[in-house]
C-alpha cells in the first residue's frame, strides 16, 4: 500500500486565534492608515450669494465620513435639498489626496414679494422657488404684487406683464450693481425705485435700459438729497431728466453751521464743517419767547428787564422758560396781536389764531364760539412748498448747469 508523502497540517485553536488575531490587527490598522491618508485638510467652498464659507461647511460637512476626502463626495454629496432656502443641491469632490471642493447649485431667484406674514421668492419663469420669514436684501424687492394663493414650484398668480418687468429689472441691477431698497410697482403699471430718501420715477416699462444708464450716471451726484428724480419722460426723442429735490426747513435742531469761513467752529459760525455756507443759526421757540416778551417791568412801571409786569402793569409772569413752553405740548400760543410774548394770548409767533390753550382734557381754557374759530382760522397764512427743481440731459453728465430758475438741467 502506497503511502502519501504530505503530511496533514492541522491548525490548533491557539494558533486559530493567533492567526484571527493578526488579521484583526492588519484590516484595523489598515483602516487607520486609510483615514489618517486621506484625512481632510484643506476644504475649498465655490462662492455662494447666499451663504458664507462657514455656513456651507457646518451644511455639508455631515456626518462621520465627512472628514475622508475618498468617502466625503460619496456620502456628502445631495442632488435634492430639503429645507434649506435658496440650495437646489451640492456636490463634493475629490482635488487632492487631503483636499475637497464644495459647489452648491443655488435656485434662481430674480425677485421677491410680500406674502401674509413671509416673503415668496421667485425666478424668471415666475416659479415659486423659495418662501422664507426674513428678507434676504441681496434679492430686488417688489410692492405693488399681491397674490391670494401660492403653491411651491408652480407659478405666482401674476401677470405675464408684470412679470417680465420684475425680470428686465433684476436683470439690469445685477448689471450695474445698483439695486434700489424696493421697487413699487404702482396700479398704473409704473414704476417706481427706492434709494433712501431718493425715489426715482421710471414711468412705463418703456426704454428701461436708457432710463436706468442714465440713473447710474446721475445718482451718485445726488447721494444724501432728499427729492424725486423724474425719468418717466424719456423716449427716443426726449432725455431730459429732472430731479425735484425736497428742500428740509433748517431748525435750530438741524443747523450744520458753527464754523467760520477758515473752519475753526465757533458756534455761531454761518458755515458747516465742509466750508458751506449755511446761514445764521434759526431762532429756537425759546428765542422767539424771549425776544418778544412783554415783561421785564416792576410793579413800578420801571423797566428792569426781569420783572413781571408789562409797561401797561399787566401781571405777566416770570421771563419765558423752556419748562413754560414745555409745558404749553402741541399748542403754539401764548402771544398777542401784536406779536408779543405773554403765555396766554391766543396767538402763534406768525399771528396766526390758534385759540385758547387746552386743559389737560384737551378742551378749551376759555369760551370760544365756533363761528369765531372758523373766521379767525381762515386767516391763517399757509407756507409755500420748499421744492427746488433740478434737471439733466444726457449730453452732459458730469456737472451741475446752474440756472436763474429753479431747474438745474444737463444738456
Amino acid at each position: 500500500m502506497r503511502t502519501s508523502n504530505y503530511r496533514k497540517f492541522k491548525i490548533t485553536k491557539k494558533q486559530a486565534k493567533l492567526v484571527g488575531g493578526a488579521a484583526a490587527v492588519a484590516v484595523l490598522a489598515g483602516i487607520i492608515f486609510f483615514f489618517a491618508f486621506f484625512h481632510v485638510s484643506k476644504v475649498e467652498v465655490m462662492e455662494s450669494n447666499h451663504y458664507t464659507k462657514e455656513e456651507l461647511k457646518e451644511m455639508v460637512l455631515t456626518g462621520a465620513f465627512s472628514s475622508n476626502s475618498v468617502l466625503a463626495p460619496i456620502t456628502c454629496s445631495k442632488n435634492n435639498v430639503q429645507g434649506v432656502p435658496y440650495i437646489e443641491g451640492y456636490s463634493v469632490s475629490r482635488s487632492g489626496r487631503n483636499s475637497i471642493v464644495i459647489s452648491v447649485r443655488e435656485k434662481s431667484v430674480v425677485g421677491c414679494i410680500p406674502y401674509l406674514d413671509s416673503y415668496v421668492y421667485f425666478d424668471r419663469n415666475g416659479m415659486f422657488v423659495e418662501g422664507d420669514k426674513t428678507r434676504d436684501e441681496s434679492v430686488p424687492y417688489f410692492e405693488g404684487i399681491q397674490v391670494k394663493k401660492v403653491v411651491m414650484n408652480e407659478k405666482l398668480p401674476i401677470k405675464d406683464a408684470v412679470l417680465n418687468t420684475a425680470v428686465a429689472l433684476s436683470t439690469i441691477f445685477a448689471k450695474n450693481d445698483l439695486q434700489p431698497d424696493y421697487i413699487q410697482l404702482e396700479d398704473d403699471s409704473t414704476i417706481d425705485l427706492i434709494y433712501g430718501d431718493i425715489m426715482v420715477k421710471l414711468g412705463k416699462d418703456k426704454y428701461l435700459e436708457d432710463k436706468m444708464s442714465r440713473m447710474v450716471a446721475i445718482l451718485p451726484q445726488i447721494t444724501g438729497e432728499k427729492g424725486i428724480l423724474h425719468m418717466e419722460n424719456i423716449t427716443e426723442s426726449s432725455k431730459t431728466v429732472t430731479f425735484e429735490k425736497e428742500e428740509e426747513e433748517v431748525t435750530a435742531e438741524n443747523w450744520t453751521g458753527g464754523y467760520d469761513e477758515n473752519g475753526d467752529y465757533t458756534g455761531d459760525g454761518e458755515y458747516d464743517e465742509n466750508g458751506k455756507y449755511v446761514g445764521a443759526k434759526p431762532k429756537t421757540e425759546l428765542d422767539y419767547a424771549k425776544e418778544n416778551w412783554v415783561g421785564g417791568y416792576d410793579e413800578e412801571g420801571d423797566y428792569t428787564g426781569s420783572g413781571e409786569y408789562d409797561e401797561n402793569l399787566n401781571y405777566v409772569g416770570s421771563e419765558p422758560t423752556q419748562e413754560l413752553l414745555d409745558s404749553f405740548g402741541d399748542w403754539t400760543g401764548g402771544y398777542n396781536e401784536s406779536g408779543g410774548f405773554d403765555g396766554v394770548s391766543e396767538y402763534d409767533k406768525d399771528g396766526n389764531y390758534v385759540g385758547p390753550m387746552p386743559d389737560n382734557d384737551g378742551t378749551s381754557s376759555g369760551d370760544t364760539s365756533e363761528e369765531d374759530s372758523e373766521e379767525d382760522s381762515s386767516d391763517t397764512n399757509t407756507d409755500s412748498s420748499d421744492e427746488d427743481t433740478e434737471s439733466y440731459s444726457d449730453e452732459e453728465s458730469d456737472g451741475w448747469d446752474q440756472g436763474d430758475t429753479d431747474e438745474e438741467s444737463y444738456e
